[in-house]
């Protein structure tokens, strides 16, 4: 009678184990795919406390207004444009900030910050300055870009460094 009650307990956990092997993996979510540029809109404004000694702060926001939740990932591309859509400068270098995904839910949004070095920091010969209309943003993660209007002057040389940009981040809100 002993050894049926120290039997039938290891039977069970034997029974157990093997139902666990043999049922199947439970179905992990669907992960959201890289925002798709139809879905997203591009805008860029001053940023709070917007300067610093020699140079201003700018935040570009992406916002979902798609259907579905997706992903953005890493340091947007950013480049000067004029009105005609023509390229000014050097493309934006890579500022600080660590590179992770950020998902936006639809309606969600995202941001970058863009710092602007001021064109009179440099020698005319060195920057010919030239006003911008606005920024063409290329999606980080994804594919496509987008055109944000906004002024501000830069220097129309590549060799002037004047704009640098942060990796994508959540917005945090304030409290």
């Amino acid at each position: 009678m002993k050894a049926r009650l120290l039997i039938a307990p290891m039977v069970a956990a034997a029974l157990l184990a093997s139902a666990v092997i043999a049922a199947p993996a439970a179905s992990a979510a669907p992960l959201a795919k890289p925002c798709a540029p139809a879905n997203l809109v591009v805008w860029a404004g001053p940023q709070a406390g917007g300067g610093t000694a020699g140079g201003f702060g700018y935040e570009i926001k992406f916002t979902n207004l798609g259907s579905a939740t997706c992903t953005l990932a890493g340091f947007p591309g950013v480049r000067a444009v004029d009105l005609s859509g023509t390229r000014i400068g050097a493309a934006a270098t890579h500022g600080p900030g660590k590179v992770k995904e950020v998902v936006l839910a639809p309606d969600g949004s995202a941001m970058a910050t863009l710092q602007v070095a001021d064109a009179l920091n440099f020698p005319k010969a060195k920057c010919a300055p030239k006003m911008a209309a606005g920024l063409r943003v290329a999606l980080p993660g994804g594919s496509g870009a987008k055109t944000a209007p906004i002024a501000f002057e830069t220097c129309a040389k590549a060799s002037a460094k004047t704009l640098s940009v942060s990796a994508v981040e959540p917005i945090v809100e304030a409290l």
